[in-house]
């Protein structure tokens, strides 16, 4: 594959996944969803099964990072993890620091926010 089309699929998914469009993780998703649709029937043949995981990857740590912007504050981060069955250490961990998002949402957030629960959203896997 191309490192150019790797390049310009890059650019469209941060533009769906930027952090300061306003939306909801559902509507981002359904956006996101279209798009890895089609791009994945285009290049379905591609025979680089390592290169579409390191993709899933790094699309599902763009939408954790969304999830840790729209709870803004510790307190919501907190709850949000409790909520979903964190440790109280890993919940306050994550709350303390919780505008740290990139770095969070690689380094806490992936044991909340599993593959299974992005695929419950209906973000579309492009390995298979």
């Amino acid at each position: 594959m191309a490192d150019k089309a790797l390049e310009a699929m890059k650019n469209r998914v941060r533009e769906i996944t930027g952090r300061s469009r306003g939306r909801s993780i559902r509507q981002v998703v359904e956006e996101l969803s279209r798009y890895l649709v089609g791009w994945r029937a285009y290049f379905r043949l591609a025979e680089t099964p390592l290169v579409f995981r390191h993709l899933d990857e790094w699309i599902r740590h763009r939408l954790r990072q969304i999830h840790l912007k729209h709870w803004k504050t510790a307190r919501r981060a907190y709850a949000e993890f409790r909520t979903r069955g964190a440790s109280e250490e890993l919940a306050g961990r994550v709350g303390v620091r919780c505008q740290r998002w990139w770095y969070h949402s690689t380094h806490a957030v992936h044991v909340v926010l599993t593959k299974e629960y992005f695929d419950g959203l209906g973000v579309p896997r492009l390995a298979t």
